[in-house]
């Protein structure tokens, strides 16, 4: 049976107690913390009362101890490290003290590692105004019977969430992270924050239509994005600046026609469309632009068959990463070199850059731990992938389901079908590849090509990426084509080349050549070329100091 704690000094005799205070809410809907600082306070008065020495406080707010929880409990983990590396004292015994059981945990595992450090170190456990001593059976067996009973109760109140969000879908309230162009009217009910209204952001939704019409108009998302960034106004609310993956994924979301997304299918929402998207012509629009940026052939360079590894695959260091690295021959003619041709300060030779980046990704493949954690998401972004792919999904069904009613609806003067039988078999055609390209998608929710889960999953990535040829016991395998390896390239790792020490080096000094890869400072998905060179940017600047 527990102890009180003011019998404590009693069962345990001559010791000091010394105590670790520990609080958690899951849903602070002010902000203010109040929850924990309230159960802070309950402790510090219950050691204050019996005259235990408070070593350190820990608090985790808005964390969830459940086994749903998608965030870590930083303190929570603090706390049980505390435990175990802090050295006992003679004289003295250690309580961690929280409000009731269901803050410390409400899974079993959670009960179960706590528990454990315990015992360990030979700690205390306060809840609910009483002590256990999880040395001691009786103790163990009812703060277990006390963590399933935490346990249960936070399955009740997830089964509870669940059905008032599934009411909110159907309803067509809005749910989730509030999408720029948005802005929300929020009210606190039963202690949990809950939105009662979404509208348009006044300032920022001009910008998500104007956006669009850019688009329509033959700009491309990298153009997108460059005037996203130089108009103030437009700064996305989180501060952090646009790229090509945040236009992309605000151009083709349908929150902006006033729907949203239950069970992968999108319904009508409460709130009202973008201005100008709420019409037939704003609703066609949008529809286009869908259609332009999840179109498989739509080519993002010009060209023919590419020949090089690394050009336009790779950033000059020096000049930044505005701008690409190509290949030229030498001026002996020797040798083909890859290098800077805006600036001309950076060259070296192809097949030395080209062997030293094969090298490095294919030993960074061979760390399966490092490669994995890299590339495969958790499953906050799998379920992102899979709601992007649904919605292209949505949007390719909805272009057809338009299409085949259109023929067959007849024009009322002429008898003829508003869309010819022709012209819908050309837009099935067109769309049918595309509308199953992104359903097999939804077939992998990690998001990474089979391509890269190739290389990934590989004994032997270098296998995989030369080849291996034909022996007496093994057919032959044939490596990955030059398009492929610049692929896994572009999407592993970003390159950069920088200036050799001094005029004249050959050989490849450390640091010429610099990797960064997935999950690394550095990395880019994407490299942008800005427009001009960097000659004629000097010539301007110089003009500039010139006529000052």
């Amino acid at each position: 049976m527990p102890y009180a704690p003011e019998y404590l000094h009693l069962v345990i005799p001559d010791v000091r107690f010394e105590g670790w205070l520990y609080g958690r809410n899951s849903d602070d809907a002010t902000k203010t913390g109040d929850s924990v600082e309230d159960q802070l306070t309950t402790g510090r008065v219950l050691c204050d009362r019996h005259n235990w020495t408070i070593l350190r406080e820990f608090k985790d707010a808005d964390a969830s101890a459940s086994r749903h929880a998608t965030k870590t409990r930083g303190d929570f983990e603090d706390l049980l490290a505390t435990i175990v590396s802090t050295p006992t004292t003679p004289g003295v015994r250690r309580i961690v003290v929280a409000y009731n059981a269901a803050r410390y945990y409400r899974d079993l595992e959670a009960y179960v590692r706590l528990r454990a450090a315990c015992l360990q170190a030979g700690v205390l456990l306060c809840y609910n105004g009483q002590v256990y001593d999880l040395s001691r059976r009786d103790d163990r067996k009812a703060t277990a019977m006390h963590a399933v009973d935490a346990e249960d109760e936070a399955e009740g109140l997830r089964d509870q969430n669940l059905r008032t969000a599934t009411l909110q879908a159907e309803a067509g309230k809005p749910h989730g992270k509030l999408h720029y162009g948005y802005l929300r009217e929020y009210a606190v009910v039963g202690g949990r924050k809950r939105c009662v209204r979404q509208y348009e952001d006044p300032v920022r939704g001009t910008f998500v239509f104007q956006s669009l019409q850019r688009i329509d108009a033959g700009h491309s998302v990298k153009a997108l994005v460059r005037w996203l960034r130089s108009v103030p106004k437009a700064s996305r609310p989180d501060g952090k600046p646009w790229n090509g993956i945040t236009a992309r994924r605000m151009l083709l979301n349908r929150v902006y026609l006033g729907e949203r997304v239950h069970h992968g299918q999108w319904v009508k929402g409460t709130w009202d469309p973008i201005k100008g998207l709420e019409t037939p012509e704003g609703r066609a629009m949008f529809n286009r632009v869908t259609a332009k940026l999840t179109d498989p052939d739509r080519r993002t360079q010009r060209g023919t068959e590419v020949a090089h590894l690394l050009s336009f695959n790779s950033l000059c260091g020096e000049c930044g990463d505005e701008y690409l690295l190509t290949t030229y021959p030498h001026g002996s003619g020797r040798y083909t070199v890859l290098g800077c041709k805006e600036a001309r300060n950076v060259a070296i030779r192809e097949d030395v850059a080209d062997a030293y980046v094969e090298e490095a990704v294919i030993s960074w493949f061979t760390r399966k731990d490092v490669a994995r954690a890299a590339l495969v998401p958790d499953d906050n972004e799998a379920a992102a992938k899979v709601e992007e792919a649904q919605r292209l999904i949505n949007g390719y069904e909805e272009q057809l389901r338009e299409a085949r009613q259109l023929a067959a609806t007849f024009d009322a003067a002429t008898g003829r079908p508003k869309l010819s039988v022709m012209a819908l078999a050309e837009m099935e055609q067109a769309i049918t590849p595309r509308l199953e390209a992104e359903q097999r998608k939804l077939a992998a929710p990690t998001g990474v090509s089979p391509l890269l889960m190739r290389m990934l999953t590989a004994d032997d990535p270098d296998a995989v990426w030369n080849g291996r040829p034909a022996t007496e016991a093994e057919v032959g395998v044939p490596g990955l084509s030059l398009e492929q390896q610049r692929e896994v390239i572009r999407s592993v790792v970003t390159v950069r080349l920088h200036k050799a020490s001094r005029v004249g080096v050959r050989a490849l000094e450390p640091g010429r050549i610099t990797l960064a890869f997935v999950g690394e400072p550095g990395f880019r998905d994407r490299p942008l070329r800005a427009r001009g060179n960097v000659r004629a940017l000097a010539d301007a600047a110089g003009a500039a100091s010139g006529s000052g």
